[in-house]
């Protein structure tokens, strides 16, 4: 008699959601894709994705409702899942039935991920929940103190997941299974030796392949959703307030040309027109920029392409390699316009090496986007203020604001705690890099900050407002807009004219 088939269900937890249920994560996220993609190949389970963070026609998120009205709304939906999108998560168990949730969270979706674990075990509870991503792999005992989640997976997952599922289909005991944390029966947990990290990340399948099969409401999702890319993992640089090395240490690793410009042409049969970097920083090393363009520029001018690259790696022939490689824009982090506050960060660049890095990228014709962090532990109202300076001085299309938010594990999190700015009582998944409530400053006083951020949530709403309209403007976004159906451009169209 055959086995019958077993299903296993990852799943992105709601956040955006959680403000709003019109705000949408649209994008397939790339995690997702990479832990299907090792399932379905090796066979012997059901797979099937779930985002549930995202929405047809979602609206355009704003800065300040984050940081005002819509905090009540996330606090609130973190207390009861009475929300639509809960009702929608439960729709969604109850059609699939899976044996086993695998669930992929960060540290400011870990409380939506307890709450979609609970209702996973209210609808079954025999499944077996799993639960990956950054948050996990720092703290993967912490996390297994929810009692609906039964392992951790540690790092990266998809030669764990693999493992994982071939022991819960026999019914083995997990301690052969390298890189996890699990609960024995009466409340142990033990942690496996780490699992060796992926060398050769080309035998990695692409993670949008298998999305048509596994992916729930494929066919609402446009195709930009699926535009996301890696070619490397891990980051040489050593900011002090990212955990990106405590995932993929600092060695990076590189996927070879040739399987990237696969991807591209997978891509582009879906009818992609543009691509996003996801990499923590672009290429990393020059050379490998070079020949990473060498090989794109094949494919132009047909595909267009961004990324965020280091203030470093921002020079005068890697940009020209970059555009003639179809590069239409470039993210930067500059984080502060106050030179105290970057070397606090260990940024490694001043601000006026920023300054001159973004007059470089926009000068090769390339757009421009910014991230910029407030609210650092040694922010004064003089720091606050340059970095306001900066954000007006700095030519880009886009700001990316946030407030500094001190993840678990992180070097920030050792100093705030350490100088009594949070302790271990408090629940770090309920912040997030635009929570009002955020204030880790040593010289600023939470009201005196509040009052001060308002203000500047404001003014980076009403200017990426305005750098809408000259994008609506623009060759690039008619040709993005493209990408969807006819009335989903109108659609787009207006809501971007509005600032919505």
């Amino acid at each position: 008699m055959p086995t019958p088939t077993r299903r296993i269900l990852l799943i992105e937890p709601p956040f955006h959601r959680l403000f709003k249920d019109e705000y949408s994560l649209e994008r397939y996220p790339l995690s997702l894709g990479y832990l299907a993609g090792a399932v379905q190949a090796a066979g012997g389970w059901e797979v099937k994705t779930y985002n549930a963070d995202f929405r047809p026609h979602g609206e355009l998120i704003r800065v300040s409702y984050l940081a005002g009205e819509g905090y009540e709304h996330f606090r609130r939906n973190l207390e009861e899942p009475v929300a639509p999108v809960w009702d929608q998560v439960r729709r969604v168990l109850a059609d699939v039935k899976p044996d086993v949730a695998a669930i992929s969270t960060k540290t400011q979706t870990l409380a939506s991920a307890r709450m979609t674990a609970r209702l996973v075990k209210e609808q079954n509870p025999d499944a077996t929940v799993l639960v990956g991503g950054p948050h996990p792999t720092i703290l993967p005992e912490k996390v297994l103190e929810c009692p609906d989640f039964d392992v951790a997976m540690i790092g990266e997952g998809e030669a764990t997941i693999v493992e994982l599922l071939s022991a819960i289909r026999a019914g083995e005991d997990f301690n052969d299974v390298a890189g996890i944390a699990f609960r024995r029966r009466g409340g142990r947990v033990v942690r496996t030796p780490p699992r060796p990290l992926i060398e050769n990340l080309d035998e990695l399948p692409f993670p949008h392949a298998s999305a048509p099969q596994t992916l729930i409401d494929y066919d609402q999702y446009p195709p930009g959703a699926f535009r996301f890319v890696f070619a490397v993992r891990g980051c040489p640089y050593n900011c002090v307030f990212c955990g990106s090395r405590r995932i993929w240490t600092r060695r990076v690793r590189y996927r070879s040309p040739g399987n990237v410009v696969a991807e591209l042409k997978s891509l582009q049969k879906m009818g992609l027109k543009f691509v996003h970097f996801d990499d923590d920083t672009f290429g990393v090393a020059p050379s490998y920029i070079r020949r990473l363009c060498e090989a794109m520029s094949a494919l132009r001018p047909r595909l267009r392409w961004s990324c965020e690259l280091h203030v470093k790696l921002v020079r005068d022939d890697l940009l020209a390699a970059m555009r003639r490689a179809g590069c239409y824009m470039v993210q930067v982090g500059v984080e502060s316009g106050s030179d105290e506050i970057l070397r606090a960060m260990r940024k490694g660049f001043t601000i006026a090496e920023a300054m001159a890095a973004c007059r470089r990228i926009t000068a090769h014709k390339i757009w421009l986007q910014t991230f910029f962090m407030v609210g650092f532990p040694q922010e004064t109202e003089q720091t606050l203020a340059e970095t306001a300076r900066a954000m007006r001085k700095i030519a880009s299309h886009r700001v990316m604001y946030s407030i500094f938010t001190p993840y678990p594990g992180t070097e920030a999190y050792e100093f705030c705690f350490q100088h009594g700015l949070v302790d271990e009582r408090r629940d770090a998944s309920l912040y997030y890099h635009q929570n009002p409530e955020n204030c880790f400053c040593l010289h600023i006083a939470p009201e005196r900050f509040r009052q001060l951020v308002q203000g500047l949530e404001r003014a980076v709403d009403r200017r990426n407002a305005l750098g809408r309209i000259r994008e609506m403007a623009s060759l690039n976004t008619l040709r993005r807009l493209g990408e969807l159906s006819p009335a989903d451009a109108l659609r787009k169209g207006w809501r971007v004219l509005r600032g919505r």
